[in-house]
């Protein structure tokens, strides 16, 4: 058993060597897969949703995936590449005063509008409800993870550790991101 978790472990570095895109695309989908079930039997839900699932897999492989894959390229052409700790924090700053709030505003607005299909002016609401609890928490928990990965981790496994700690947060966005109706229901 131990050699067939290497084997895909060996395989799957493979494949982030020589497709990195595609790789990051295909581990955000799954990451953003198990996440929602996971979330999803949190929250007492006995029969998965298998639309939203593939729904909340839609978000991450179109969107979490690529945008990471490319915003991380761009801040090491930015850095040069340097790791140092106080490249490592300007790359921090940049990421938490950018992406960040982008990505939790986008995806507050997805899971409104697509995933639980409500209308513009409830999602609206919900959105300013919401959205700043969750940007602060956001903010003093991913720029320590932030730092990690620019300092410690090579460029290729940004998004792969990135998306490993994503997939926590992402619980949590469910979590948040469900409207009191579905809760409710």
């Amino acid at each position: 058993m131990g050699s067939l978790a290497k084997n895909g472990l060996n395989n799957y570095l493979k494949q982030l060597q020589q497709h990195p895109l595609r790789t990051k695309v295909i581990t955000a989908g799954v990451l953003s897969a198990i996440s929602d079930i996971v979330s999803q039997k949190l929250t007492g839900i006995q029969k998965l949703q298998f639309k939203r699932i593939l729904l909340k897999v839609l978000f991450g492989a179109s969107y979490l995936g690529p945008f990471g894959h490319f915003f991380h390229i761009l801040l090491d052409k930015i850095f040069k590449g340097k790791r140092d700790s106080a490249t490592a924090a300007k790359k921090v700053l940049i990421e938490q005063l950018t992406s960040s709030p982008l990505n939790n505003l986008l995806f507050l607005t997805y899971y409104g509008l697509v995933i639980e299909g409500r209308p513009w002016v409830h999602v609206k609401a919900k959105v300013k409800k919401d959205y700043p609890s969750v940007q602060y928490t956001s903010w003093t928990f991913f720029p320590a993870v932030g730092f990690i990965n620019h300092k410690f981790m090579p460029l290729h496994f940004r998004v792969v550790f990135h998306s490993l700690v994503a997939f926590c947060w992402g619980i949590f966005l469910n979590l948040r991101a469900r409207s009191t109706v579905l809760i409710k229901a």
